[in-house]
């Protein structure tokens, strides 16, 4: 994901097709090791290929994958069943809360 961001940060900053050296340049500026290999991965993928377009094209593919559309249909009940386990997990942090107050004479800022 780190080549394909440096590749779209060099093509933001004007370069009409970026080589694997500019990957590699934007990718040292911040810290970051390249390896050439997966650079030039990058840019045979993408060679001769209008990034708009492909970005467009990769939203309409987004589009198209499911969801969870069941899932308002299933939290439905969950809200009478979320309350009653919140009781008992409101009284164990209060059990928790009182064992936690003993430091034995030492406080962090007294």
């Amino acid at each position: 994901m780190k080549y394909l961001s440096a590749y779209l940060l060099a093509s933001l900053g004007g370069k009409a097709e970026p080589s694997a050296q500019d990957i590699l340049a934007i990718l040292g500026s911040v810290g970051l090791d390249c390896d050439m290999e997966n650079a030039n991965k990058v840019i045979s993928a993408l060679a001769g290929k209008n990034i708009e377009e492909v970005i467009a094209a990769g939203k309409t593919k987004l589009a198209t994958v499911p969801s969870g559309g069941a899932a308002p249909a299933a939290a439905a009940g969950a809200p009478a069943a979320a309350a009653a386990a919140a009781a008992p997990a409101a009284e164990k942090k209060e059990e928790v809360k009182e064992e936690s107050d003993d430091d034995m004479g030492f406080g962090l800022f007294d």
